[in-house]
């Protein structure tokens, strides 16, 4: 019997590896960032077409690549991070396993453009399937620009899966928000079809999540400092009172790598024991400094998951510091002896104010609808011509005179009210030609009510009132650039 086994060309396998490493246009955008961070870079500019699905390009200003390492940076398993495997336990990098430009190479029209300090010439990489179609010298500056044309373009199958442009967008959004928070002292800059969507300039903590979330953000904030031999904890929670109903803006920072984690999670949620409402979560911008080789980064592919040596004593700590931090800065709810106890009373009218009444409808029993009307007989009146009186007129109680007021005023609508008339006050009984009609009288008004509301939206505009005073609404960049897609 023959044998079955063989090994895969390179290209398939690298294919088949580029599905753990790029899901979508968000992964490429993080692998491209951290290297340039990597690099040394002070600024980062981060271009994208359609979501990514057309153009992603980061240009730094780092330490740029020499013409061989150009080349052996889209081999896979080549890395300048590492050289032996204790080094995993003691990184200081975003990337070490080589696999990121291997994997994007393989599924993407790649445009490598680099230059070092020392160099007068850069180079200039085109990468389609993994193939090398071209290498020349250029005129570049210092640093390094990669292009990532047509993601997905050789496998249609994992193009089709796309989202939309909105989702996709949003999930960059989200990895670019994660390392420019990690990262404040250096600038970064996101154009999305050529609008400029974040201009980030170099800041401390405090004042770069402020530029990602909005001035408004910078009241919620609780700052959060804490050292100790074990770790250093430094960063913002924001006050109970601005919680939200949905978990977002909550960030672990480990050595200034963006991780998931519920056991700490945890230890955030309880430190505001008492101080949330039910169903409702803080938000937070912790960043925590620990020895590296406390530390476990190589679990995942994403490296988003860390294994803690110690995390039962790092969960102690980190509830413990939130919660001092909530006590000092008093954003816990007190009691205010001093204020005034009236101003908790609610408002009610007095009993002997007069009410509106209603009006008096008499309903005779005897009424038979068979029988010809010998005289006036009108107690209600369904279609009553429009008042054309003022407003304040329905507030003002009916008189005892209200009958004869009524018998006066409809008089002159014998031959309509005749067939109509109202048992008690729920419901109206109307003659027609082919037999009596029966109309609940509270659901026939909401009825016209909607019919009326539904032909105003839809068919007419909408009736409505310019404000005296505009009211002003701030909109996060991310927030803005969702409203535009």
């Amino acid at each position: 019997m023959s044998d079955i086994i063989q090994l895969l060309p390179d290209h398939v396998a690298n294919q088949i590896a580029a599905g753990e490493v790029v899901q979508r246009p968000a992964s490429v955008v993080k692998e491209l960032l951290e290297n340039a961070i990597d690099a040394g870079a002070s600024e980062i500019k981060l271009l994208l077409k359609e979501a990514g699905k057309i153009l992603i390009q980061v240009i730094d200003n780092g330490k740029g690549m020499s013409i061989t390492d150009a080349r052996m940076c889209f081999e896979r398993h080549a890395t300048s991070k590492i050289k032996k495997a204790e080094d995993l336990f003691d990184l200081y990098t975003k990337g070490f396993r080589g696999e990121a430009l291997a994997s994007i190479a393989a599924i993407a029209h790649v445009e490598l453009k680099t230059k070092q300090d020392n160099q007068e010439l850069g180079t200039c990489i085109k990468i389609e399937g993994s193939k090398i179609i071209s290498q020349n010298f250029i005129n570049t500056s210092i640093g390094t620009s990669i292009a990532v044309k047509n993601l997905f373009y050789n496998i249609p199958a994992r193009r089709k899966f796309l989202k939309t442009d909105t989702i996709e967008t949003r999930h960059i959004i989200d990895e670019f928000q994660r390392v420019a928070l990690a990262h404040p002292s250096i600038s970064f800059l996101l154009n999305h079809n050529d609008t400029e969507v974040y201009n980030l300039k170099s800041s401390n903590f405090r004042k770069r999540i402020v530029s990602v979330f909005g001035s408004k953000m910078n009241e919620k904030l609780v700052p959060i400092d804490e050292k100790t031999d074990i770790v250093s904890i430094t960063g913002f929670v924001t006050k109970p009172s601005f919680s939200k109903k949905k978990r977002g803006e909550q960030f672990f920072f480990v050595n200034d790598r963006f991780i998931k984690n519920g056991y700490l999670n945890h230890a955030v949620i309880s430190a505001f024991e008492g101080l949330l409402e039910q169903g409702s979560h803080p938000s937070y911008f912790l960043y925590l400094q620990v020895p590296p080789n406390t530390i476990d980064i190589n679990i995942h592919p994403t490296k988003t998951e860390i294994e803690f040596d110690n995390s039962n004593a790092l969960y102690a700590m980190l509830r413990a510091t939130i919660k001092h931090s909530l006590g000092q800065y008093n954003v816990a709810p007190i009691l205010d002896f001093n204020r005034d106890s009236n101003l908790d009373i609610p408002y009610q009218l007095e009993k002997n104010l007069r009410q509106a009444s209603s009006p008096k409808i008499i309903v005779d029993h005897n009424f038979n609808p068979f029988k010809e009307p010998s005289q006036k007989e009108i107690h209600f009146i369904f279609n009553r011509e429009e008042q054309t009186q003022g407003w304040d007129s329905l507030y003002t109680p009916f008189e005892s005179s209200t009958q004869n007021h009524q018998e006066d005023l409809f008089e002159n609508h014998e031959d309509k009210a005749k067939k109509t008339f109202q048992i008690q006050r729920k419901y109206i009984i109307s003659l027609i030609k082919s037999g009596v009609v029966l109309i609940h009288q509270s659901l026939a008004h909401q009825r016209i009510l909607y019919e009326s509301f539904l032909e105003s939206i839809t068919v007419k505009e909408a009736n409505s009132q310019q404000l005296l005073f505009p009211v002003k609404i701030s909109f996060s960049s991310q927030e803005i650039e969702m409203i535009y897609t």
